[in-house]
């Protein structure tokens, strides 16, 4: 069962509070370069990535966030470090969210700035803690970053806020090591009610990032544990918000798109399997309709499968039977498996 935690708002998206989890990404293009960062951030909200974050490293990229914000079909957080006055600058923008880390900025007035500056638009600030940048005395105390010096981190960030009477809060514990950030988000979520983003940072390329952030990602989902999460890998950011919904339709959580189920083929497959279910893959991309397509080699299980899914194909010597809600289409050569497959798809529900 999902954890209640309060709710927020990043803009109209509401985060916690029993709303499902939601997908977020962070562009890779200079926030400087608005052009190529808008057809970026359009590019993922086509493909259901509901907010997204911008890194603001300087003053001119706080400016162009300004304009960025103005035109984005999504909610935009700023990615801001050190720098307090970059805050203030987006904060002025009409930016959605900060991700700052108030003990990182400097003096208490620095924060109070921010803080009464975002609390006047009601704009939410996350706390990022990762493993790899713990504050030095923390890890004195630890001697390395465990699960608990990054619970201590952002409970002692979150302490900085609160004494200032700011409570619009979420909080992330990433480090690259799976159970390590599992057992930090296990011990927060035990010891706050305030929404957590969830990732497993530096996760590596689309193959081991996939494959980490699924195991991470999926135990703290399955504990009901995580309001927002993002895939971090190192690639196409799209990528980053496929590889999202996959876990939450695995998990039962999110449906987006189309469910896609494929056999592994074996010595009894007679068609090229791989190559129709990976063309049929990347043409599901673009079609956003809740139903099972199977793609099956053989005629020891394929035929069952097929018959299981609203629209499916069962291999068999050069050529498929396609199947629709459990009856049999039509037999079709191999050649043309996936053009009938897709066609029968775009007929559903016509």
């Amino acid at each position: 069962m999902k954890k209640i935690t309060r709710q927020i708002r990043i803009g109209n998206v509401p985060i916690g509070g029993g709303e499902p989890c939601v997908v977020q990404s962070m562009c890779s293009t200079d926030t400087r370069d608005v052009a190529a960062t808008l057809e970026q951030i359009s590019r993922l909200a086509s493909i259901g990535c509901e907010i997204v974050r911008c890194a603001v490293p300087d003053m001119d990229a706080a400016q162009a966030l300004s304009e960025i914000k103005s035109k984005s079909p999504l909610p935009v957080v700023a990615d801001i470090h050190f720098d307090y006055r970059l805050a203030l600058k987006v904060i002025e923008g009409g930016i959605d969210a900060l991700r700052l880390n108030p003990g990182n900025i400097g003096e208490k007035w620095k924060i109070l700035e921010v803080v009464k500056a975002a609390s006047e638009r009601n704009i939410p600030i996350r706390i990022g803690v990762n493993a790899g940048s713990l504050e030095k005395e923390i890890l004195e105390r630890y001697g390395h970053p465990t699960a608990e010096a990054m619970v201590e981190s952002a409970l002692g960030h979150v302490k900085i806020l609160e004494e200032l009477g700011y409570h619009e809060i979420k909080i992330s514990l990433k480090a690259s090591d799976v159970m390590k950030t599992v057992s930090a988000y296990r011990l927060l979520s035990e010891k706050t009610d305030y929404p957590l983003h969830i990732g497993i940072t530096e996760a590596g390329t689309i193959f081991s990032g996939t494959v980490k952030s699924s195991v991470g990602l999926g135990i703290l989902l399955a504990e009901g544990i995580g309001d927002t999460m993002r895939v971090s890998l190192t690639g196409d950011v799209m990528d980053e918000v496929r590889v999202a919904y996959e876990i939450l339709k695995s998990l039962g959580l999110r449906q987006r798109g189309v469910n896609f189920v494929s056999c592994p083929t074996c010595g009894r497959c007679q068609i090229n399997l791989v190559k129709v279910a990976e063309e049929v893959e990347q043409r599901l991309l673009g079609i956003d309709k809740r139903i099972t397509v199977a793609v099956m080699g053989c005629a020891v299980n394929g035929p069952g499968e097929a018959r299981e899914a609203d629209v499916g194909i069962a291999g068999g010597k050069g050529e498929g039977l396609l199947f629709r809600n459990g009856e049999i289409v039509r037999k079709v050569p191999e050649d043309k498996l996936a053009d009938a497959l897709i066609e029968e798809i775009e007929n559903l529900n016509k």
